[in-house]
């Protein structure tokens, strides 16, 4: 078996993180729901999910098994390595507060974006985002923030992987029109989603460079009944553009 760039991979690792995706998702499993899911045996399963447990990765409740506390201890150990988290919280509470609406901070991994830190102010709307949840880049503001700051190759790679699905009416699925819109948010300094991802959900994001580096991004989210106007065109984009200064500006003293 081999990835995107042909590196080969250890197939019994590759079933033993799929195992770990599919508790994730779903919360727990048995192990005819794995195996049958997963299309392997039934004895391959235990042989993993034995492993897991011997090791404190999986719990077993009942016939259930879910993933255990460890991972906390990792997530927090990832977390920890990001020098500018604190900074980014600090601002990011500072600016749901002052806008009522739900702020969030990203990074890219893998061709992806990556939810670090959401900070909810009194109006903000219920989010699926969780830290450590990934998106495709090209449907969300902070994702289409962080590519125009990437040399066209690294986005065209990305491209070649993970594709440009479409989610909405007003997804953005063609190549060209894609590298237009980054070359917009270049000129303007911050980028927007026209409910790109989910309708009737805006937002508008700006990207957080350091030494010319893109970092990540953070962006304002709010319904579309709301962000509408002079407000989403002019007001949110000058307080999101100032927030990422003052993160840049901070992260150097950090």
């Amino acid at each position: 078996m081999a990835t995107h760039d042909g590196s080969r991979t250890v197939e019994a690792v590759q079933t033993t993180l799929d195992i770990i995706e599919l508790l994730l998702e779903r919360d727990g499993a048995g192990i005819t729901e794995i195996a049958s899911e997963l299309d392997r045996s039934k004895g391959t399963i235990h042989g993993h999910m034995a492993t897991l447990s011997q090791n404190e990765f999986v719990v077993k409740e009942g016939d259930t098994y879910r993933l255990s506390l460890r991972y906390l201890e990792l997530g927090e150990k990832v977390r920890d390595r990001l020098q500018i988290y604190d900074v980014v919280t600090e601002e990011l509470d500072d600016l749901s507060a002052s806008c009522g609406e739900l702020a969030q901070f990203a990074m890219t991994e893998h061709g992806r974006a990556v939810y670090i830190y959401k900070s909810a102010g009194e109006n903000a709307i219920q989010s699926a985002s969780s830290p450590g949840k990934r998106e495709y880049m090209h449907c969300l503001s902070l994702g289409k923030a962080m590519l125009a700051h990437m040399p066209r190759e690294r986005v065209e790679e990305i491209i070649d992987r993970h594709g440009l699905v479409g989610y909405t009416e007003n997804t953005i699925t063609d190549p060209e029109t894609l590298f237009e819109e980054l070359e917009a948010i270049r000129e303007r300094g911050y980028a927007f989603d026209r409910e790109e991802k989910i309708e009737g959900l805006r937002c508008v994001a700006a990207p957080v460079t350091t030494k010319d580096e893109i970092v990540g991004a953070i962006s304002i989210s709010g319904p579309a009944s709301r962000f509408e106007g002079d407000f989403y065109e002019e007001e949110l984009p000058s307080m999101i553009t100032r927030s990422a200064n003052v993160i840049e500006i901070n992260s150097q003293f950090s």
